[in-house]
């Protein structure tokens, strides 16, 4: 039976009216709190997602949501799941459940109506914690509450059992032991390495969606280490470069020190080796969208020379250069509040002043871009005064 050995303290989330509405329609006893926003809030951080667990079905879920106004839609209705959209924001509401099977990729369910047979079937015991939407009382099937204060990551039940049941729980063990762990479970980092192979057999999107949100995090190198030492990265990475995760904590330092917000895919980049080839081929395996794409493969075709911050933004885009800039280790300052400047030179200019439009249009304006990037953006007096020089050679 569930201990309610706390209560969640005072959070804006919990005193939302629209939830307090949502409860009413579904019914204070048929509906509980769960997961990220129980955990989050008692960890004093920000709450982003606000997820609820209900007795009833989901058909019956919408019904009542109905019945008082409140919008929902079928987001995952044959798992359980409907997304219910009051004024503050999305709730995703979910039907107990209990699995059926499982294969390591999906899992069949089936509906349940008892609270802990649905905290079973969860990753980790961090995340079956239930409040009470009246009294916030906290329900802990599975001391969930003394490994959220000891900062430790430990699978529900048998670690092997859980990660056979879903594959992709490897990953988001790493995930949640960077966001939040310190005290390592030996138990889930024998699993983890034991059934790593497993990964080989999960989508790509998925995979790549796990890499990237572990990357996002502030700092991340200290578990991709342990991940590269138990053999579990090269099973979704295996381009990584043997100085990949010094570059990543060398990158995630320099990001700090220059107070610029962590970037997966330039974190990606310092793991690779620089080799735009090799980019094109993560990129292709982790589906990448194009735009994600090409900004791996420019950060990852970087180079060791020391770069002129506004040189390469004009050439390469802002983002692109700030990249580069932090992978090398270098100053990025000078590119904060710089509006990226257009050559003021058209070519019929030198078209007027005799030149046939062509090759020779073309070398010249290329000549004239070079001297104008290095003199660092001069004004169109000194760009005319480059074009005379030019011409007169």
């Amino acid at each position: 039976m569930a201990r309610s050995v706390r209560t969640l303290p005072p959070a804006a989330w919990t005193q939302r009216e629209d939830l307090a509405a949502l409860v009413s329609a579904l019914g204070p006893d048929s509906v509980r709190w769960v997961g990220g926003a129980v955990r989050d809030t008692l960890l004093g951080t920000l709450v982003s997602d606000v997820d609820a667990a209900t007795i009833h079905r989901p058909e019956r879920v919408m019904e009542l949501l109905a019945k008082v106004g409140i919008r929902a839609v079928p987001t995952g209705i044959d798992h359980g799941t409907i997304t219910a959209i009051p004024p503050g924001g999305p709730v995703e509401i979910t039907t107990l459940r209990r699995d059926v099977s499982t294969d390591g990729r999906r899992a069949t369910v089936a509906f349940a109506d008892n609270w802990r047979e649905d905290a079973e079937r969860r990753d980790f015991t961090i995340n079956a914690l239930y409040a009470d939407p009246r009294t916030l009382a906290i329900s802990d099937y599975f001391n969930g509450l003394a490994d959220l204060e000891a900062h430790r990551i430990r699978f529900i039940g048998d670690a092997r059992q859980r990660i056979r049941e879903d594959h992709l729980r490897i990953l988001r063990y790493y995930r949640f032991q960077a966001r939040f762990g310190s005290e390592l479970d030996e138990e889930a980092e024998d699993a983890c390495a034991e059934l790593a192979p497993a990964l080989k057999g999960l989508s790509r999107e998925r995979v790549s969606t796990e890499l990237l949100n572990l990357l996002a995090l502030p700092d991340p190198a200290t578990t991709v280490g342990r991940m590269e030492r138990r053999g579990v990265l090269a099973m979704i990475l295996p381009e990584a470069d043997p100085g990949g995760v010094p570059a990543l904590a060398a990158l995630a330092a320099t990001e700090k020190q220059q107070g610029t917000a962590p970037n997966p895919l330039r974190r990606l980049a310092a793991l690779l080796p620089k080799n735009a080839e090799v980019a094109e081929q993560v990129a292709a395996r982790l589906r990448l969208s194009g735009a994600q794409r090409k900004r791996l493969v420019v950060a990852a075709a970087r180079t060791d020379r020391s770069l002129d911050p506004r040189a390469l933004a004009y050439r390469l885009g802002r983002e692109e250069a700030i990249d580069r800039l932090l992978l090398a280790g270098e100053d990025i300052s000078s590119l904060l509040g710089w509006e990226i400047p257009q050559l003021p030179l058209k070519g019929g200019e030198i078209v007027a002043r005799g030149i046939m439009a062509g090759p020779e249009v073309a070398r010249i304006m290329k000549e004239i871009e070079r001297r104008w990037i290095a003199e660092g953006f001069p004004d169109r007096r000194r760009v005319q005064a480059i074009l005379e020089d030019q011409l007169a050679r």
